[in-house]
């Protein structure tokens, strides 16, 4: 049975003073809850406290992106061995608004997923149709179409680091969310498209998460699906009681 993960993506959330005190008020609402794995990811500014206040705790630290760069001239963004001398375990590859505002490609997430894995860390990659795509049908050729390329050139021993989200882009930060029905039909179309890439064990045991406005109201049902293996939360992830709730629900 593949094993639930459960992340939080503050996105531009969270001062360090104010992560370390959700953090601390997360801590005792998931404490012992260990059937998933508990991560947040963070703003970079917040990796040290946030890290600070989770020690001993069975949450995780991320981040919510990398440079595909080692290192050099640009300015702003952060390489793959910084964030791993931070202590950083995972980090968001490709997500819809990194893609909408700030220019992300397909070929820029491939470069970021392999340069998060020679790290040595575990990347959340995120993939998913927009609202038009949807509307005309087309939602399987294009999350399959963004898993190949995402996944160019990864090997089948660096897929073993590899957690997908299935993020409809229509369904992040509107309220709208994929029913379970089309959560589990879509990550299904995901698992495929890694049979046809590398086989099925790894596809069997490949982790594809739901994102796109999971709450606490409706993740029991969506985490119930058989091809949703957890979720990459958003606006719930700043509300450590919500948050706890939706833990709850992948236990």
């Amino acid at each position: 049975m593949r094993r639930k993960v459960i992340a939080g993506n503050w996105k531009m959330n969270m001062t360090p003073s104010q992560a370390k005190a959700l953090i601390e008020e997360t801590k005792p609402l998931v404490a012992g809850k260990d059937n998933c794995d508990i991560i947040f990811c963070v703003p970079f500014v917040d990796i040290y406290a946030a890290k600070e206040a989770a020690k001993g705790s069975n949450i995780k630290i991320g981040a919510e992106n990398v440079h595909f760069a080692q290192k050099g001239a640009y300015t702003g963004e952060i390489s793959a061995e910084m964030l791993k001398e931070c202590g950083v375990e995972y980090v968001i590859v490709g997500h819809s608004e990194r893609r909408q505002y700030f220019g992300e490609t397909d070929e820029t997430v491939n470069l970021r997923t392999k340069a998060a894995l020679e790290a040595g860390m575990t990347v959340l990659l995120c993939l998913g149709e927009v609202k038009d795509e949807r509307l005309n049908g087309i939602t399987d050729e294009v999350v399959s179409m963004q898993t190949k390329l995402a996944l160019k050139d990864i090997t089948a021993e660096q897929l073993k680091n590899v957690i997908i989200a299935y993020e409809p882009v229509w369904a992040i930060g509107t309220g709208l969310t994929a029913t379970p029905e089309q959560a589990d039909e879509t990550c299904g179309v995901i698992r495929n498209t890694i049979k046809s890439l590398y086989g099925e064990k790894a596809a069997e045991e490949i982790i594809i998460q739901y994102g796109g406005s999971m709450n606490a109201s409706n993740a029991k049902e969506l985490l119930a699906k058989e091809n949703v293996d957890g979720g990459l939360i958003g606006g719930a992830s700043l509300k450590a009681k919500d948050f706890s709730i939706i833990v709850d629900a992948a236990q």
